[in-house]
C-alpha cells in the first residue's frame, strides 16, 4: 500500500499499524527524517524574529557583530541558489528562503542602529545587490558555484566566530536573544539527523557539525554571560 503526502510514505507505517506491530526503523526513520524537514522549515518562518524583536524593543545593536550578521547573509544566498538549481526536494533547503529573507532584515536593521553609515557599509550593501541577483539566477561558471557551494561551511563558520570572540571580550552576549540562538542549535542537530539518514554529502553533514559547535558554543555564553543582576537587601534602618 502506497500512500504520500509531500514526499512521506506513510503506507509502511499505516500498515505496521493495522497489524498491531510497531513500524521498522526502515520505515520509521525516513518519514521521521521527512517530517523532521518540513518542521525545520516551518521553525525558520519565525527563528529570527526573537533576535529583531529585542534589537527594536531595545533600540540597541550593543554587543552584536556587524560582520557575523553580514555573513549569514551571504552564506544562506549561496546555499539557497545552489539547492535551486540542483533540484532538491523543498523539505531539504526550504528553510533557507525565510532565513534569507530574515537575515536581509536583520542586516537592514543592524545598519540602522550604526548610524552614521558610512561609505564602506554602502559600498558592501551595493555590491550584494549587484551580485546577488546573479548568484540566485544561476547565471555563473559552473566550475564556481561549486567552489562557491564548497566555501559556505567556512562563511557560516566565520560568521560565527566574530561573534564568539565577542562576547568573550565583552563578557556579555548584548542583545543577543535566547530563543534565536536555542533554535538555531536545534536546527542544526535536526539537519545532522536528516543529513544523515538522506546519505547528504559529506560536506553537508560537516556543515551541520560546525552549526551545532558553533550556535553550542554561543548559547553556551548567553548562559554563562547573562545572569541575572543579584538584588540587594534593603538595609533595616
Amino acid at each position: 500500500m502506497e500512500f504520500e503526502i509531500l514526499g512521506m510514505n506513510l503506507g509502511c507505517v499505516l500498515r505496521s499499524l493495522e497489524e498491531w506491530k510497531f513500524p521498522e526503523k526502515e520505515c520509521l526513520l525516513p518519514l521521521i527524517s521527512k517530517i523532521l524537514g518540513y518542521a525545520i522549515v516551518a521553525a525558520s518562518t519565525t527563528v529570527k524574529v526573537p533576535q529583531i524583536y529585542k534589537i527594536l524593543k531595545n533600540n540597541s545593536i550593543r554587543g552584536l557583530s556587524v560582520a557575523a550578521f553580514e555573513l549569514e547573509v551571504v552564506g544562506f544566498t549561496i546555499a539557497l541558489s545552489y539547492c535551486l538549481h540542483n533540484g532538491l526536494p523543498f523539505s531539504a533547503y526550504g528553510e533557507l528562503v525565510f532565513l534569507l529573507i530574515q537575515a536581509l532584515i536583520l542586516v537592514a536593521i543592524v545598519y540602522y542602529y550604526s548610524q552614521p553609515i558610512g561609505k564602506k557599509t554602502w559600498g558592501k550593501a551595493l555590491l550584494y545587490c549587484g551580485v546577488a541577483p546573479t548568484i540566485l539566477a544561476g547565471n555563473i561558471d559552473p566550475f564556481l558555484f561549486e567552489a562557491l557551494y564548497a566555501s559556505q561551511h567556512a562563511i557560516f563558520f566565520g560568521a560565527r566566530v566574530p561573534q564568539i570572540w565577542t562576547n568573550f571580550k565583552n563578557k556579555s552576549t548584548g542583545e543577543l536573544s535566547f530563543l534565536t540562538c536555542l533554535m538555531n542549535f536545534a536546527g542544526s542537530f535536526a539537519r545532522l539527523f536528516t543529513g544523515i539518514q538522506e546519505s547528504a554529502p559529506t560536506s553537508v553533514v560537516i556543515g551541520s557539525v560546525l552549526g551545532i559547535l558553533t550556535n553550542g558554543t554561543i548559547l553556551g555564553q548567553i548562559l554563562i554571560y547573562d545572569k541575572p543582576p543579584v538584588k540587594k537587601d534593603k538595609k533595616s534602618h
